[in-house]
């Protein structure tokens, strides 16, 4: 495998994970702050290690697949984490939808890839704009103090909600473009695939 910036990028980015959650724990007021800056500096770098590897022609697929996964994680990490702080009903269900969409889109293009129809659930417009929603809303949350007045903590629930309605949305929009496909490929499993021992 050769290491290539933006694959570094992708790398430091899952390194950075632990880093959020030490900060996240530290009893310091300045915590909060420091913990939304590496939440930022991992959202950058989701962006931009995918738009250096494709302006310098260095993608490749273990980068290809490597790059959703750090997104992923570093995502679920601190939406748990928030979870944590804030463990009330409505939160802890907006942070299960969205955790829960990731997995289930996720496996949804990995299946709809080996059958040579990943296009057909291909990121969309709405999709991008709820991931803006979702890495806004989470940066607020974990600086978690108003700033100059503004309520950012309110404002990051807000968005957060937004952000999980948005996510049902597309999900919606992900499965019904994916339909056909998935109606047509209703068969039995002859071979054992799908069965409990991939669990």
């Amino acid at each position: 495998m050769q290491m290539t910036f933006p694959l570094f990028l992708t790398l430091m980015r899952i390194a950075l994970i632990p880093v959020l959650v030490l900060f996240f724990y530290l009893p310091y007021s300045w915590s909060g702050l420091v913990a939304a800056i590496i939440f930022i500096l991992a959202a950058i770098t989701d962006w931009l290690d995918g738009y250096l590897a494709r302006r310098m022609g260095l993608m490749s697929s273990f980068g290809a697949f490597l790059d959703p996964v750090a997104d992923k994680l570093m995502v679920a990490t601190a939406l748990v984490l928030l979870v944590s702080r804030k463990p009330e009903v409505l939160f802890a269900l907006s942070a299960a939808i969205i955790i829960g969409r990731e997995i289930a889109i996720s496996s949804l293009r990995e299946w709809m890839a080996e059958l040579g129809k990943r296009g057909q659930v291909k990121v969309t417009g709405l999709g991008k704009i709820k991931t803006i929603f979702q890495m806004t809303a989470i940066s607020f949350l974990l600086f978690k103090q108003n700033l100059f007045g503004i309520p950012i903590t309110l404002i990051g629930l807000i968005l957060l909600y937004l952000a999980a309605a948005l996510t049902l949305w597309s999900m919606w929009i992900y499965l019904r473009a994916a339909w056909p496909t998935m109606s047509a490929a209703q068969q039995p499993f002859a071979d054992g695939h799908g069965s409990d021992q991939d669990q």
